[in-house]
């Protein structure tokens, strides 16, 4: 009995063992897989194929972490939906565009009571990730701020996005505020099937009506676009994206690329950040591996 005894004990043991070795080898793997090996700085990716979606790389997509400016996707699509002319003339609102200025947020370069239209506002949210862009967009349609978040949520509530919650329009830090890399390439696949948003998150400069303030309007530049250099992209092309950048958020991108006239979506979320007048620019150099490996893998 006693044998009998310490073989099950020796028994069960080996069992602990080989379960502990399968799990710690699945990580060993992951961590010296082809990508994982490429040196990705991000600890949040997640990348697919819109027309199958397929995952082609994914990493940490469930887990939670700050959206930043990525923010500004859901403002879009939300106001985009509840908009019924994109020219008609929407001030900017003066008390959120001194709390903008106060909380050194970005900015498109509108003035308080500037007469703009939507679709200014648009581009200046998306394009520039202007904070008096974002929160005019939010009172204009929702007549303030607090109950467009709530519409907001309500559409995250209806995608599924089962692990994301808002509490302002603009993306400055909250720590109530979250996402995760999943739900964010599912909300932006969602809005780009809306064709003014598309529209938006793939131009690279957009020129704002003249007013009394701006007579020339103002030059809007994407904050993805125009960091990005066509020599690099062999095999591919980067059409569209959003970036977002705090402390806490690390330096995030929303993008979409193509490849042989597929679309992919890319997400990258959460690269350190220590100087935020320096950016290192990591989530940049990510998305370019990730649409590399994309062309490399076909």
């Amino acid at each position: 009995m006693k044998k009998l005894s310490r073989f099950i004990k020796i028994l069960i043991i080996a069992v602990v063992i080989i379960f502990v070795l399968f799990k710690v080898g699945d990580k060993i793997y992951e961590y010296f897989s082809p990508l994982s090996n490429d040196g990705y700085t991000s600890p949040h990716i997640y990348l697919f194929d819109r027309e199958t979606g397929n995952t082609i790389y994914e990493k940490n997509v469930h887990s939670k972490t700050y959206p930043a400016s990525l923010t500004k996707i859901m403002t879009a699509i939300v106001a985009l939906e509840n908009i019924d002319n994109l020219s008609e003339i929407t001030p900017i609102d003066v008390e959120t565009y001194q709390d903008m200025v106060d909380q050194n947020a970005s900015m498109a370069g509108f003035y308080g009571r500037e007469a703009v239209t939507y679709r200014d506002l648009l581009y200046g949210t998306i394009l520039s990730s202007g904070g008096e862009a974002a929160n005019s967009l939010a009172i204009h349609v929702a007549g303030n701020v607090k109950d467009f978040v709530q519409m907001m949520n309500a559409k995250a509530a209806q995608l599924g996005l089962e692990d994301t919650h808002f509490t302002n329009p603009d993306g400055l830090h909250d720590k109530k505020q979250y996402t995760t890399a999943h739900d964010m390439a599912k909300l932006l696949d969602y809005a780009l099937d809306n064709g003014h948003f598309k529209a938006i998150f793939t131009k690279e400069t957009f020129q704002t009506t003249s007013t009394p303030d701006h007579p020339e309007g103002i030059l809007l530049e994407s904050t993805v676009l125009t960091y990005l250099n066509k020599e690099e992209q062999k095999g591919f092309e980067i059409i569209g994206g959003k970036s977002g950048t705090t402390y806490e958020a690390g330096q995030c991108w929303a993008t979409l690329g193509v490849v042989e006239n597929q679309e992919y979506i890319s997400i990258v979320m959460g690269a350190p950040l220590e100087d935020i007048s320096q950016p290192d620019q990591a989530q940049i150099t990510d998305t370019l591996k990730l649409f590399k490996h994309i062309k490399s893998g076909k």
